[in-house]
């Protein structure tokens, strides 16, 4: 678990694929100060919502690479869960190994802890399908987390209730929280960004897209908060060539993640010791 974490420390940005320099058109930036893709960075110490956002770390058992995704302590009975996107948990079809989830990592530092991954959750398409495009609107996943004498609730503070929304929903004032890496961004640190919503499809539960911010690598699996709520995560973004650039987030809506997340929950406090 060491390794993980000091090969998130010693990540070389220029080995991550350049950002572009204009993403996001000026007047669509609506984060105060923020950059080329939208994004300012988190005044410390992390406070609040922020506290609960971190990031998750595996390693893909094929390629032997690690993988670098976003999360975020999400409201449970257990109090032991933690909301991402399901693609950092499955590549290509494999289940990552050696998972482990740091709750306001910051610079480098754990500060909060290490967190090692003993269960996790994903829609079965992500499990059965190859992936396609077709899958965003199922790009949620979660994690349970060792328990030990404090459940992760009790470092990290409660974690955020879900926000259910329905397909064709628009957000305003959506906050972003991940880790970039890339040009500009050393991948230690947390950014935000504030971005409105539309519709993105119409099949299925739909997906919210936002034109305000573009993710750049290691925002994948990042909360978008709204109202003191989680509604989703980030999915996916446009190339970073693309000069207008925009996000997709996997809303947390349906019957789907609810069940999920239920399972998840009862599981989680069958592990609980006596």
């Amino acid at each position: 678990m060491l390794r993980l974490v000091l090969s998130l420390v010693l990540l070389d940005p220029a080995a991550v694929t350049e950002v572009s320099q204009r993403n996001v058109p000026v007047p669509r930036v609506l984060t105060p100060g923020g950059d080329r893709l939208g994004y300012a960075l988190v005044p410390r110490p992390y406070t609040g919502a922020r506290r609960l956002a971190g990031v998750l770390l595996g390693r893909d058992p094929v390629t032997r690479t690690d993988v670098l995704c976003g999360g975020t302590v999400i409201g449970s009975r257990s109090r032991s869960l933690v909301l991402t996107a399901a693609h950092c948990l499955y590549h290509e079809g494999r289940q990552l190994k050696h998972l482990a989830f740091l709750p306001g990592y910051d610079r480098g530092r754990p500060r909060l802890g290490v967190w090692p991954v003993v269960r996790t959750w994903v829609p079965g398409k992500w499990r059965t399908e190859p992936f396609s495009s077709e899958l965003l609107p199922y790009d949620v996943g979660l994690v349970g987390v060792v328990q030990r004498k404090r459940p992760l609730e009790a470092v990290t503070g409660r974690g955020l209730p879900p926000m259910p929304t329905t397909r064709g929903t628009e957000l305003r004032g959506l906050e972003l929280l991940g880790y970039p890496a890339g040009k500009g961004y050393p991948g230690t640190k947390m950014y935000r960004c504030v971005g409105d919503t539309v519709e993105g499809v119409s099949e299925g539960p739909g997906l919210m897209v936002t034109r305000n911010c573009h993710a750049a690598a290691g925002g994948s699996g990042g909360p978008a908060l709204y109202g003191g709520a989680v509604a989703g995560v980030v999915s996916s973004s446009s190339p970073l060539s693309d000069a207008k650039g925009y996000t997709v987030l996997t809303r947390l809506g349906g019957t789907m993640f609810e069940r999920m997340l239920a399972r998840a929950d009862q599981a989680m406090r069958l592990r609980q010791p006596g």
